[in-house]
């Protein structure tokens, strides 16, 4: 679907006010010129009077008629009132004395529905990777010694199912993604959750979808047979080829894990053809050849996606991203992403899932107030059955915010919405790219700024830049084969 055309019908009854430009930020793709409209996330095309009138407007404000006039000569007078018209109405202009557009803290309804609930099965794993965010020198939560059991029990994981059927209130559809630790650690009930998640649905009248992540140590036959036949969501945790595998993915006697998992990787992708597989990469200081990488993951392994993400730690470890790197990162982004662009073109498919997710954002119009879901949409559910913002939370005491038998405690969650309103992060409140970042993940502000309600300020300017990248190939797919953007519609 095209985004619309800045054109309109005329309108010669309006006065001659002083307009001048507001908040919006501008982009080309295929010779075509855009508006990304800020805070509504709304994209324009623009004509060639919207054009020349931001130009105009770009050198100072202009009363209207002196904008009809000094453009007459190439357009006619009803469509430059038109169009005038309409780029008021999207506030892309405006009278130079109207105030700016205040960021309102709208609070969700209190009985917003649970979407996805993330299930800890185990606070256990099998590995010692370094940058742990939950075992390595950033953890929140002390897994070793704290008071969680070391692995949920059935009774805990069916009062989470009850918990989630009940907090999804009127959704046909809830989510229910089982992690670790090491998920597979606890495997026997994932079997017995899943059943009575399915059994428990039903009677409701609803349908649970269900998920999981693994490093691939613990896959075996009978494991991917239950995971295929069940039709269970897989994500791998792995960081591309052997020399990057073994130097951080590790054994706690140090061993490394690429032999072990590759065979498990294949043996899955073989036969597990319900869901696509994808893997899930952790980029390091010390592994950042993203192109190697995802050439390694997509094309040798055979996932179906990859995604990527920097390691979430503080700026003075080892393996932490200096910003020299980060350009880096970028730039290999970038070039994904316009490979991704060209398979788009041509209807094939490519495998990035990181600008196939930031595209589906941009084309649904998203407008974050908040980072992320946590906390609201999105849940995790300890090893002991409390409930936390995330699953990176989960065990925290201090973003506890309930539990599965209790319920959720309302007046302490309503505190936390509140907190981490994209109008409480006054850093954001200048930035054209804040519709679709609102201040980014809680837990990577908790480990650099030490509170989660921080903006992560760290990252701005490469989310800017990613987030400018992926507008110009919205705009080009718009322009060149927009059918395919019609997948996203959904």
């Amino acid at each position: 679907m095209n985004p619309p055309v800045a054109t309109g019908a005329p309108d010669t009854t309006e006065a001659s006010p002083l307009l001048a430009l507001r908040e919006f930020h501008p982009f080309e793709a295929h010779g075509t010129r855009f508006l990304y409209m800020v805070p509504s996330a709304g994209i324009f095309r623009m004509d060639a009077v919207a054009c020349a009138i931001l130009d105009l407007l770009a050198d100072g404000p202009a009363e209207r008629d002196g904008i009809v006039e000094a453009l007459s000569d190439r357009f006619g007078v009803d469509r430059i009132l038109g169009t005038l018209d309409e780029l008021t109405d999207i506030r892309a202009i405006g009278d130079v004395d109207a105030p700016k557009e205040q960021v309102v803290n709208d609070l969700p309804p209190a009985d917003f529905p649970l979407n996805t609930m993330v299930l800890n099965v185990t606070n256990k794993c099998n590995l010692a990777c370094t940058y742990c965010y939950e075992y390595g020198e950033d953890k929140i939560v002390d897994t070793k010694y704290g008071k969680q059991p070391k692995f949920m029990s059935d009774e805990t994981a069916e009062e989470s199912v009850e918990f989630l059927l009940a907090e999804s209130r009127g959704q046909p559809v809830a989510h229910l993604t089982f992690f670790g630790g090491e998920t597979l650690l606890n495997f026997p009930v994932l079997k017995k959750t899943v059943a009575y998640a399915r059994r428990r649905a039903a009677e409701e009248g609803k349908r649970v979808e269900f998920s999981l992540t693994t490093n691939a140590t613990l896959l075996k036959p009978e494991i991917i047979e239950w995971l295929a036949d069940n039709h269970i969501g897989v994500t791998i945790s792995i960081d591309g080829p052997k020399p990057v595998q073994d130097g951080l993915r590790v054994f706690h006697n140090g061993k490394g894990t690429y032999d072990v998992v590759l065979p498990k990787i294949k043996d899955l992708l073989g036969r597990h053809r319900s869901r696509p597989i994808g893997a899930r990469v952790t980029l390091t200081q010390k592994n950042m050849n993203v192109m190697e990488i995802f050439r390694h993951l997509k094309d040798e392994v055979g996932f179906w996606e990859v995604g990527l993400a920097p390691v979430t730690t503080q700026d003075h470890r080892e393996y932490a991203i200096t910003d020299e790197k980060k350009d880096d990162m970028l730039r290999q982004f970038e070039e994904l992403a316009y490979e991704w662009l060209e398979c788009a073109l041509r209807d094939e498919h490519h495998g990035f899932s990181n600008v196939k997710d930031t595209i589906e954002e941009i084309h649904k119009g998203v407008s974050k107030a908040y980072g992320c879901g946590a906390g609201l949409g999105l849940m995790g559910v300890a090893t002991d059955g409390e409930v936390a913002l995330c699953h990176r939370f989960a065990g925290s005491e201090e973003h506890t915010i309930g539990s599965v038998t209790e319920g959720i405690d309302r007046e302490k969650q309503g505190r936390f919405l509140e907190d981490h309103h994209i109008a409480e992060k006054t850093d954001c409140h200048r930035c054209w790219a804040r519709p679709i970042c609102s201040g980014g993940c809680y837990h990577e502000a908790h480990v650099h700024y030490g509170t989660s309600s921080h903006a992560n300020l760290h990252y701005c300017t490469w989310v800017r830049s990613w987030t400018h990248t992926c507008l110009e190939i919205y705009g080009t797919l718009a322009e060149k084969n927009p059918k395919f953007l019609e997948r996203f519609d959904a």
